[in-house]
């Protein structure tokens, strides 16, 4: 092994190492950097220039706009960590690339969510039926993500007691309380699974056609072909995906919170609590998410101005 290999492969395994220990699985990104540390020892060369980190991000290949930016910010984390024991290291800085242009998610309405579970109760292998029945009833009145759901295990969901305790981000864990009427639902389909594999391969709560754990890329492969059966197209360049589940009942949640007059900023915490996030800053987004969302933000704000300024006039006319 040169001494470019092994210098420059010895410290990226040394930081992915670093990243894991403190709760990051740091998969895609510690492959991102085997790459970088092969390109760059190819060239016999053992530490990071901006150059070259940009050079490697960007090189010509199938990889979107989207990887590119993924590759240089693996690389500038990596390069953090290796100036620390290379001061002839450099540190590509922010913003040599283009920022990402952040697409509207599709909001499904309570008719499409309607017609997707119509929609799954009709696929013709038992087990999967029961399953994406199940999945999409859950994830739209949970607003889980579809990972964190198929990730369940059976010890996970206590249907009983009425809590599903899920596994996150950075195994950050929360308790789920469902919906009496949705946990019932979840029972049902489990009683199901059951019957069609009295001794299934894996302990997940989800069951694939051969009884094992679900493959996110089966999962959603099989609901793009639900959303053709729904009648459900495209409102814009982006297709609907599964995860906008999360984002409608998001939204949903945050509508139905400005109806009734609840104090909205004071109620975050909760949805960020419930959608998994480390901190409110998150949950903001989606106020962007509609155009009533956004109206019914705005038209909270006006009347909190005008009763402000009508406040403010009442007293000056009483001085």
């Amino acid at each position: 092994m040169s001494p470019a290999v092994s210098v420059l492969h010895e410290r990226a395994g040394q930081y992915a190492a670093m990243r894991r220990s403190l709760g990051y699985k740091f998969i895609s990104q510690a492959r991102m950097l085997a790459g970088f540390a092969g390109y760059r020892a190819a060239r016999g060369d053992t530490t990071v220039t901006v150059t070259a980190a940009l050079a490697w991000a960007t090189a010509p290949d199938p990889a979107s706009a989207a990887c590119h930016r993924q590759r240089l910010s693996a690389v500038r984390g990596f390069a953090r960590h290796l100036a620390a024991f290379d001061p002839s290291c450099q540190v590509p800085p922010a913003g040599l690339l283009p920022p990402a242009e952040v697409p509207a998610p599709y909001l499904y309405s309570p008719q499409e969510i309607s017609a997707l579970i119509h929609a799954a109760g009709t696929l013709a292998i038992p087990v999967q039926a029961a399953t994406c029945h199940a999945l999409i009833c859950l994830l739209a009145v949970s607003g889980m993500r579809a990972g964190e759901a198929l990730a369940l295990d059976v010890a996970d969901a206590d249907l009983d007691a009425g809590v599903i305790t899920v596994t996150g981000k950075y195994d950050r864990t929360r308790l789920v309380p469902p919906h009496p009427a949705t946990a019932a639902m979840l029972r049902g389909s489990r009683q199901r699974c059951d019957q069609l594999f009295p001794g299934p391969a894996a302990p997940s709560f989800f069951l694939s056609a051969a009884g094992t754990r679900p493959f996110r890329s089966a999962v959603e492969a099989t609901f793009s072909r639900l959303l053709v059966r729904a009648g459900i197209t495209p409102r814009h360049r982006r297709p609907p995906r599964i995860h906008d589940l999360r984002h409608s009942f998001a939204v949903a949640t945050l509508t139905d919170w400005y109806r009734t007059g609840a104090d909205v900023a004071a109620m975050m915490p909760l949805l960020s609590r419930i959608l998994g996030h480390a901190g409110p800053q998150p949950a903001f987004y989606y106020l962007h998410a509609a155009p009533e969302l956004l109206a019914l933000a705005a038209a909270r704000l006006h009347e909190h101005n005008t009763s402000i300024a009508s406040t403010g006039i009442s007293r000056q006319e009483a001085s």
